[in-house]
């Protein structure tokens, strides 16, 4: 008999593997690669890192290395020479569409809300350190 997967994973409490799980997928460089392999499928190495502008070639490889540990990317090399990988999606990284679309949407559509409370506050900080000096 199969045991039942657990439920009570608690990512407030230390040491608890899910808390890795929301470090791992709030990553900016893990967001921006789900996200691209989500809006167009399978990628090459070489077109992902052109897609992700700032990457470094360490950190795309990592991201994807730590991904595909996971099980939400699944590496591919295709048998020719020279030998072609790419990078896709698994079924468990296919579930983070919907979450990752909504958060990069929230990004866009409050963009200048938040460019806006970003100056508020500097401004705010400049008054108080010369009121301070």
């Amino acid at each position: 008999m199969a045991k039942a997967p657990r439920t009570d994973w608690d990512p407030y409490a230390g040491g608890c593997p899910s808390r890795d799980v929301l470090d791992r997928i709030g990553d900016k460089w893990t967001v921006l690669v789900l996200g691209e392999l989500a809006n167009s499928g399978a990628k090459r190495y070489t077109a992902l890192r052109r897609r992700l502008d700032g990457v470094s070639e360490k950190m795309l490889t990592q991201t994807l290395r730590a991904l595909e540990r996971d099980g939400l990317v699944r590496r591919t090399i295709h048998p020719e020479i020279p030998p072609r990988v790419e990078y896709e999606l698994t079924e468990l990284g296919v579930t983070l569409r919907g979450p990752l679309l909504a958060l990069t949407d929230w990004s866009m559509r409050h963009m200048n809300e938040v460019l806006e409370a970003r100056a508020a506050y500097d401004q705010g900080k400049e008054a108080s350190h010369a009121s301070a000096g």
